[in-house]
């Protein structure tokens, strides 16, 4: 135990020379931070992949959620498009984020190096699926989009 947390060792392999192995910013951070292996222009309502250059091999029984770094999508037109994004545990090519520019006109090059989004490791569990004819009653039921109010 550190900090407080159970540390999980998880292997990771660079496949780009000038990848950045991730690490936590601060003690009690639960995402590590992503980066560019190269820099990319995205242009207004541009979708693109943006290579972070590193390979992880996740334990079975995690995956590794992609998610946005809250000072990007603050500060520019930035947006991780798949949030989040999920990296199996059987994966083992380079992550790749889906980044998209919500902008209507303006551009934003992202730099070699730059964080560009978050990785947390997070448990997963798998289900068998039995097909039934019913399903239990609840007092929800059938109720859903904006049944409990807006």
């Amino acid at each position: 135990m550190l900090r407080g947390f159970e540390l999980i060792k998880v292997n990771v392999k660079k496949t780009h020379e000038d990848a950045v192995i991730p690490q936590y910013q601060t003690e009690g951070a639960s995402g590590f931070d992503l980066h560019s292996v190269q820099e990319y222009k995205v242009y207004a309502g541009q979708v693109l992949l943006v290579d972070t250059g590193i390979a992880f091999e996740i334990p079975k029984g995690l995956e590794l959620q992609v998610r946005p770094r809250s000072g990007l999508s603050f500060k520019t037109p930035l947006r991780v498009a798949n949030s989040p994004g999920t990296v199996d545990s059987d994966f083992r090519d380079s992550v790749k984020v889906i980044i998209e520019n919500r902008s209507d006109n303006e551009s934003y090059t992202i730099k070699k190096g730059e964080r560009i989004a978050q990785g947390i490791i997070c448990p997963v569990y798998q289900a068998t699926f039995q097909e039934v004819t019913d399903l239990n009653d609840t007092q929800r039921g059938t109720n859903g989009f904006g049944s409990t109010g807006t």
